[in-house]
């Protein structure tokens, strides 16, 4: 036992390394930062080890600096990963609050529209009616339908796009 001892005071940062790989390996399966802050912390021990600071010194370095990480810093980080610029959320984000166009009637479970030169089926949140032709706001999309609302009095006026694309579309009928 005490030669096991001897050899984790020698070579501890060894331990520390393997044991900063494996978090890291796992942080590359999981993505949510948790194991990524603990391999932060077992860097962090493995540089106490290597300036020879005792094995309950290097625990207690591993200990504080995961817990600084993840308290501390993993917020921040998802905050900055879940957001992302405007250039880089995904197409279906960015239809969220596009301008759009009736094409068919729009009903609680029925209707088309137009959002950007592609045609979508479509419906309202609520149930309500939207006749053919309407200027429409997309809300979410759920599955391959867009949930829309009456745009409000203008707001197409002031964007300029639905005006523009049923007017390029020889099919719109107003």
């Amino acid at each position: 036992m005490q030669d096991v001892y001897q050899w984790l005071l020698d070579y501890g940062w060894a331990v520390w390394l393997v044991l900063f790989l494996g978090l890291a390996a796992i942080e590359t399966l999981t993505l949510d930062l948790f194991f990524a802050m603990l391999s932060v912390g077992a860097l962090g021990a493995m540089l106490a080890a290597v300036f020879g600071a005792p094995l309950f010194l290097q625990v207690v370095v591993f200990c504080i600096v995961a817990l600084l990480m993840i308290v501390l810093v993993r917020p921040i980080a998802l905050k900055h990963l879940e957001r992302g610029p405007k250039d880089q959320r995904s197409n279906i984000d960015r239809l969220i609050g596009a301008p759009a166009v009736t094409l068919e009637a729009v009903s609680g479970s029925a209707g088309t529209v137009k959002i950007g030169g592609d045609i979508w089926t479509a419906r309202t949140p609520d149930g309500s009616s939207v006749d053919s032709g309407a200027p429409v706001l997309v809300t979410r999309i759920d599955g391959a339908t867009a949930v829309v609302v009456a745009a409000p009095a203008g707001a197409h006026a002031a964007d300029g796009t639905a005006d523009e694309e049923s007017s390029d579309d020889p099919g719109f009928q107003r």
